[in-house]
């Protein structure tokens, strides 16, 4: 399940929240995970990895060795030693959803200069969808290449954001208000409508508007990307089928190494996953008007709590009706994945400690969020968009909003650039080529994006550190900013406003008292 609040300001929050003083700041709050509880941490996830024929990062080096991913990091974003579970959730079968194939016509794999695509959009995800949809609307001849797969992971958004991108009939449920519990005191309230995306209905809409724009599409796994002399891409896909076109983006997700270049020696990927069940429930004790956002309270009752509590997950809670609920634990970002059977069994065992009883099971999700890493080269000749593209946020998981939202903008870039240095359609001198590449690449990553993320990586680089009691902290912290400054529609303004407020903040010795007298 995606969306986190004020995604763009959390981790500034943890700018703020790091100690000055690291060494006095462990005596005092023991907010960072002792290196012992680490070493035994990363041996239980050895041992996991172990059960599922991954060794400790053996399954990696094989999976690297025989081309099937780039290198140990594509091995890590496509699902690392989770990779089985991450490849059930994908290939969910869900019957509402249309097959591409059925709606969109074929594209022509013969090499006519007059029948050669504009622009090839690779993968057929929210992102690659509407990508390619915007592009064919601005009259570029756009195909679509990618498996034919559903949309299976389930979306949560905040109400106003999906109003804004005209995609409010997309969402199944709303909930008025969404509330944080993070330990035994007064549950925090957020005061924003929050939905639930209908994975059907959003599958519906995109593919719509690539049947209206004209979208062509082939069912097909792309193996590599390549140039001819005249500065044409050829894709090469199964079966030995070629596909020229003038321009490719590759929205094929966050394992795209094959067919992208990413900045070598950049920060080391992180991962969020997250163990889900729609289920039918005897009783419950969450109001069903209210989404629960977060839910760090104590589910073990244990005066000693065990090896795997001691490392932050919370609960994610969607009340459908009083006794329908989709239920989520998460882990929010972690540098080795948090295993889905210990988040599943920190899930029953959370639900049996609030006295919840499961009558039926509708259906499980394993959620599996690279965060983190380097940013694709952008001096390459292909493009990217998507999770491809880095667009996930470092430290939440957030994108497919971000994704849908720049689109527009980032097609309509594409088509002006394409249409203006190439009014015969064109595309043949190399130098040129570059050049279309270097500004689409630079309206995606500016200067300063790529200096706010580098902010949100540190961000992250503290977030993996935090053990529970450092977590809450944190969380306390973030939730009593004040409303102006932690607006969700975040530009430079309000994270530069919000990086000044957590220096003063953190210049007190205690937090809390710091941020009481704001």
């Amino acid at each position: 399940m995606e969306c986190l609040v004020g995604a763009a300001n959390i981790t500034t929050m943890a700018v703020a929240f790091y100690p000055k003083n690291p060494i006095q700041s462990l005596s005092r709050r023991r907010i960072i995970r002792p290196s012992s509880d680490r070493y035994k941490y990363k041996r239980f996830c050895y041992e996991v990895r172990a059960s599922y024929g991954g060794g400790g990062g053996g399954g990696g080096d094989v999976a690297v060795k025989e081309g099937i991913f780039a290198d140990k990091e594509d091995y890590i974003k496509a699902g690392g030693s989770q990779l089985l579970f991450v490849q059930m959730q994908q290939n969910k079968d869900m019957d509402k959803q249309s097959k591409l194939t059925d709606k969109l016509p074929p594209i022509s794999t013969c090499d006519d200069d007059d029948d050669i695509l504009d622009l090839v959009v690779i993968g057929c995800g929210p992102a690659g969808l509407a990508l390619a949809a915007e592009s064919a609307k601005l009259g570029l001849r756009v195909g679509l290449i990618g498996p034919d797969l559903p949309f299976t992971n389930n979306y949560g958004v905040w109400e106003d954001e999906f109003k804004d991108l005209g995609l409010e009939r997309c969402i199944e449920h709303v909930w008025r208000d969404t509330i944080v519990y993070l330990d035994d005191s007064d549950p925090i309230m957020i005061g924003r409508a929050y939905g639930r995306v209908s994975r059907h209905l959003l599958h519906e809409e995109l593919l719509k508007r690539c049947v209206e724009s004209g979208v062509l599409y082939l069912c097909s796994k792309v193996e590599r990307i390549t140039e001819a002399a005249s500065g044409h891409r050829l894709i090469a896909c199964e079966g030995n089928i070629i596909v020229p076109c003038r321009l490719v983006t590759v929205a094929s997700g966050a394992a795209s190494g094959k067919l992208l270049e990413y900045e070598v020696g950049g920060p080391s990927v992180c991962v969020q996953t997250a163990y889900g069940v729609e289920v039918e429930v005897e009783n419950s004790p969450y109001d069903p008007n209210v989404m629960v956002f977060m839910d760090y309270r104590d589910y073990t009752k244990q005066g000693v709590p065990s090896l795997e509590a001691q490392f932050p997950t919370f609960l994610y809670a969607m009340p459908m009706s009083p006794t329908k609920i989709f239920f989520e634990e998460t882990c929010l970002a972690s540098k080795d994945a948090m295993p889905f059977d210990l988040l599943k069994k920190k899930l029953m065992l959370r639900l049996q400690t609030l006295g919840i009883r499961v009558l039926k099971t509708y259906e499980e999700e394993w959620s599996y969020i690279p965060v983190g890493g380097s940013l694709p080269n952008t001096e390459q000749k292909n493009l990217a968009f998507g999770a491809a593209a880095s667009m996930v946020h470092p430290a939440t998981g957030y994108s497919v909003v971000r994704s849908l939202s720049e689109a527009p903008k980032y097609a309509d870039v594409i088509a002006n650039i394409l249409k203006q240095n190439h009014p015969n359609g064109m595309l043949s001198l190399q130098r040129t080529n570059e050049n279309i590449s270097m500004q689409a690449w630079n309206t995606l990553w500016p200067q300063e994006r790529k200096r706010q993320r580098a902010f949100f990586l540190f961000g992250l680089a503290l977030i993996v550190q935090l053990d529970i009691d450092g977590t809450r902290e944190f969380f306390k912290t973030f939730f009593r900013v004040p409303k102006w400054i932690k607006d969700d529609n975040t530009g430079k303004t309000n994270v530069e406003l919000m990086g000044s407020y957590g220096c003063t903040v953190h210049g007190n010795k205690d937090i809390g008292t710091a941020i009481d007298k704001e």
